[in-house]
């Protein structure tokens, strides 16, 4: 039996603007096709039934019967008897020939090699383990010293923190997972920006919440983007002026940020509105390095943001899982928490933070910093998931810590030479899009211009390229007009997937699609 069961009504918003120039039937069955490998649509999901999304989608079922036939030809859906029509993967025959001789290249991923200190780390670790084997090795708090380690850097960075405020967790997801399932009931509200972090929503969706969308926008798109930058010097397209900043090297380099006016990418007036219409039980933000549009709040927005949510109750959860990851930020900010401190009834601030996005994205090591009584909660919901940490795992971020200092002069070394590449191909191959200053992070969101990225992931795939279409970062079929571009990969990956890049848009472009505004609208 299928996992799950899809009705017409819950896919018709997630198709968006389908339909194109082309046979309707072939531009259904291709939307359904990246919704699947986007991870949108779950395998073994049970898709409408053809009567039901024929009258849905105001289409013949003749129509619904030959997409789904098409998606039955490629080996994305089986029809089986008492069980209707289910999602599935195809084999490895996924691309066309000449894409399959170099392999899939994969750009869905924003991540980062191995830190070259991460192999002497692990061979260490190796060397420590024989002294917890006389342990039970199911540890579901984390190591004292590792939380002490994760302690310190939050004391450094300007938030008084406990070893007794900190659980370890199986990486950054089982956090935000695990908060949501403890601290949230079905039918709660919970705000989040839009676009975010994918599986963020979706475990605050499968813990029952509402969700409220706020938007962020690209910091300064519009005036400091590809278009504005061609011609000037890599150091200084940014924006800022050569300024390093540091959010999470251990000690921190420079002072915190200054008072800014709000102008960040969200806009305080709108989360403050949404605060006290919905009166949401949790905000889950990502103030730093945004995923994925980069942009950083200013302090008047965290403020406000904190402010709102102490007067009306809310926890918010911040995600720090890149903030380590600074390239040249003109400013350096503190903890979320540290800018509701010294005012009664501050908004409790839960921090996320990883090892994974800045040392290795095998090291399945995150860590939640709360107050104690959120951490006992926590704590007691855990074993419901998992029984512990890998103990070795633990032992390789704990030597690697007290080295970030030098392990993100690395990181920003190759942040720098990819935002670079990628912001010369934008610019050559590219001109119509627009690429936003990009000061940190891993990746860069482009605006491509058109409602048009579904079918130019799709595209890509076809020509050797896994990219993640700009709706995955959304729900309801929104930006469409946006593309997430990592910049962790090598020179010679990223020309490649700017190859396959043109290819599809070039193919794309050939069969048009009609810009009705509404993801204008909702963008």
């Amino acid at each position: 039996m299928p996992d799950a069961q899809l009705s017409a009504r819950a896919l018709e918003p997630l198709l968006g603007e389908w339909r194109g120039t082309g046979a309707h039937y072939q531009a259904l069955a291709d939307r359904i096709r990246l919704l699947v490998l986007d991870g949108r649509i779950p395998i073994d999901t049970r898709l409408p039934a053809e009567r039901d999304l024929a009258a849905r989608l105001e289409l013949s079922r003749t129509t619904v019967s030959a997409a789904y036939r098409e998606l039955r030809d490629a080996g994305f859906v089986a029809s089986l008897r008492g069980s209707g029509t289910l999602t599935r993967l195809p084999g490895p025959v996924l691309v066309p020939a000449p894409a399959q001789a170099e392999g899939l290249l994969d750009f869905s991923k924003a991540a980062l090699p191995a830190a070259t200190t991460l192999a002497a780390a692990a061979r260490a670790a190796a060397e420590e383990l024989p002294h917890f084997l006389a342990d039970s090795g199911y540890d579901p708090v984390g190591l004292p010293h590792l939380r002490e380690t994760i302690a310190e850097r939050y004391r450094m960075r300007g938030l008084p923190t406990d070893a007794d405020q900190i659980l370890v967790t199986v990486g950054a997801q089982q956090a935000i997972a695990l908060i949501a399932r403890t601290l949230l009931s079905r039918g709660d509200r919970a705000l989040i920006e839009m676009p975010t972090y994918p599986h963020a929503y979706e475990a605050l969706r499968s813990a029952g919440a509402r969700l409220v969308p706020v938007t962020v926008v690209p910091a300064d798109g519009a005036a400091r983007g590809v278009r504005a930058m061609r011609g000037m010097r890599g150091d200084d397209a940014s924006g800022s002026a050569g300024v390093v900043g540091g959010s999470g090297s251990a000690g921190g380099r420079g002072s915190v940020g200054a008072r800014g006016s709000g102008d960040d990418g969200w806009d305080p007036d709108a989360i403050e509105q949404a605060i006290a219409r919905s009166n949401p039980t949790l905000a889950y933000v990502i103030p730093d390095f945004h995923n994925p549009t980069g942009a950083s709040m200013s302090v008047t927005t965290r403020e406000r943001l904190l402010a709102a949510a102490a007067g009306h109750g809310m926890i918010v959860v911040a995600d720090e899982t890149t903030a380590d990851l600074d390239i040249d930020r003109a400013e350096t900010f503190g903890p979320l928490g540290m800018y509701g401190q010294g005012r009664a009834g501050d908004a409790p601030v839960i921090h996320i933070g990883s090892a994974s996005k800045s040392l290795w994205g095998g090291l399945r090591i995150g860590w939640i910093r709360a107050e104690r009584a959120t951490i006992r909660r926590l704590i007691a919901a855990k074993p419901a998931n998992d029984l512990g940490t890998p103990i070795i795992e633990q032992l390789v971020v704990a030597r690697m810590l007290p080295d970030m200092g030098s392990i993100m002069e690395e990181r920003r070394g190759q942040l720098r030479a990819g935002r670079e590449d990628v912001r010369m191909l934008v610019s050559e191959r590219f001109p119509e899009w627009t690429m936003p200053a990009v000061d940190g992070g891993l990746a860069a969101w482009v605006g491509i211009g058109a409602p048009i990225s579904s079918q130019l992931a799709l595209g890509a795939r076809n020509n050797g390229l896994s990219i993640t279409a700009g709706p995955r970062f959304g729900f309801d079929g929104a930006f469409e007009r946006f593309l997430r571009i990592p910049i962790t990969y090598s020179a010679g990956e990223t020309a490649r997937a700017f190859d396959a890049l043109a290819a599809a848009w070039a193919a794309v472009l050939r069969h048009p699609i009609p810009d009705t505004g509404y993801l204008a609208d909702v963008v």
